[in-house]
């Protein structure tokens, strides 16, 4: 088991950035692939950023490529994305998402993974 835990969520005008964090617990870290989703208003969960274990390949969603980063620090027990260029379509609950795994794999569906933070609500202003 794993837990998770989300921060680092707030209220920001268009164009700021934001960087949250997942601080993980409970096993070794740099066994679990990661990823970021997010939950707008009224919408389905959705796919925004994934890492591979040891945080050497990464994988983003279109709508957020070349605003956001996602970054692992196996040392730390903690995974982060670094928010830029913030729009109010980014608007939404957003979590991250841990899985075992035991090659380099990284996921983009929600279902391939088993442990969930209870997420950390961003708000962008226009």
């Amino acid at each position: 088991q794993v837990q998770l835990v989300e921060s680092g969520g707030g209220l920001v005008q268009a164009g700021a950035s934001l960087r949250l964090s997942c601080a993980a617990s409970g096993r070794t870290f740099s066994d679990y692939a990661m990823g970021w989703f997010r939950q707008p208003p009224g919408k389905e969960r959705e796919f925004v950023a994934a890492i591979n274990r040891n945080g050497h390949n990464t994988d983003y969603a279109e709508s957020v490529k070349g605003r956001f980063t996602i970054s692992k620090d196996n040392a730390m027990n903690t995974l982060y994305l670094q928010m830029n260029s913030l729009n109010v379509e980014d608007t939404a609950v957003y979590y991250c998402a841990a899985v075992r795994v035991f090659n380099s794999v990284m996921y983009r569906g929600q279902y391939d993974y088993d442990y969930w933070g209870q997420g950390t609500q961003v708000t962008v202003s226009s």
